[in-house]
């Protein structure tokens, strides 16, 4: 039979089929052998009797896939950004955003704890909005955290599509998803006061069905790190870095030292957020220090 892995649970895969049945598999024991897992969204192939668990034998070539969180065949991604409890941070929200960019997953940013900010806070993120939005991604952000006409908006999204919803740990990502569809009524947790962190009350990787799509809640992280590119390509997954590498006097122009780089003229100017150069710049930084263990095989 042939389906789609809806759950991972303590080395179970829920499979289900089109027609709607679930059925509870394990991987056979070749998986292991070529350091092969199967994922959440994975279309399989599988076997099963009535009544008794059934074995993954096939899965699928992948359109796309995550190591964090674990999914793949994703279609777009959600990307859960408190504006505050925890404390917000451009560097975590820009290294989602590169590491979907590197799989061609569409991103939407949605921000949440916004009741919590004063009306001078708002101010301060206005610029920061404007800049995402320009660049090309979806934002959500209003004084209300979950007001109507955003969780309408996000809702409209869903459709035919699987959806994997991301961020830091405590970020909301339960409570936004709950608000979406009540009938779910997942486990939500407080933020720590002493680590500024949330309590992860997500444990498992499993699809959802919202909005008439499928929606991936996944556990959250205080860090986020998945830079599987060589440094050279990071720019690209800068959709306005991208953009502007044209205007560069050399070919293959990194944006750092370079002479005659359009990209530092557009940062003089104001075009280009300072906050994503600088994390750019950062993540370079950091790719080429972890060279050794860039997976060439991907080339």
């Amino acid at each position: 039979m042939k389906g789609q892995i809806h759950q991972l649970l303590a080395g179970f895969y829920d499979v289900q089929t089109a027609d709607g049945q679930l059925y509870r598999t394990r991987a056979r024991g070749n998986f292991r052998k070529r350091k092969v897992s199967p994922m959440v969204g994975d279309f399989v192939e599988f076997s099963a009797e009535a009544g008794s668990d059934g074995y993954i034998l096939s899965i699928d070539d992948r359109r796309n896939a995550l190591v964090r969180p674990p999914v793949s065949n994703i279609d777009q991604a959600v990307v859960v950004t408190a504006a505050t409890e925890p404390t917000f941070s451009s560097n975590l929200l820009d290294r989602q955003l590169v590491a979907l960019e590197s799989q061609h997953i569409h991103s939407i940013i949605y921000f949440t704890k916004t009741d919590l900010l004063t009306a001078d806070q708002r101010e301060h993120f206005a610029p920061l909005i404007a800049g995402y939005k320009a660049i090309g991604y979806d934002v959500f952000f209003s004084q209300q955290a979950f007001s109507d006409t955003d969780l309408n908006g996000l809702r409209d999204c869903f459709k035919d599509r699987l959806t994997v919803f991301m961020g830091q740990t405590g970020a909301g990502k339960s409570t936004l998803l709950n608000h979406l569809s009540p009938e779910l009524d997942l486990a939500t947790g407080e933020i720590s006061q002493v680590l500024n962190r949330g309590k992860h009350t997500t444990r498992k990787v499993g699809l959802l069905s919202v909005g008439g799509g499928l929606v991936a809640d996944t556990p959250g992280f205080s860090s986020y790190e998945d830079f599987n590119m060589d440094a050279r390509e990071l720019g690209q997954y800068f959709p306005e870095l991208q953009a502007l590498s044209p205007s560069c006097r050399f070919r293959g122009c990194q944006h750092i030292n370079e002479p005659g780089c359009g990209v530092k003229a557009a940062v003089d100017a104001g075009e280009v957020m300072k906050s994503r150069y600088e994390n750019y710049l950062q993540f370079h930084q950091l790719i080429a220090d972890q060279k050794p263990r860039y997976d060439k095989s991907r080339k």
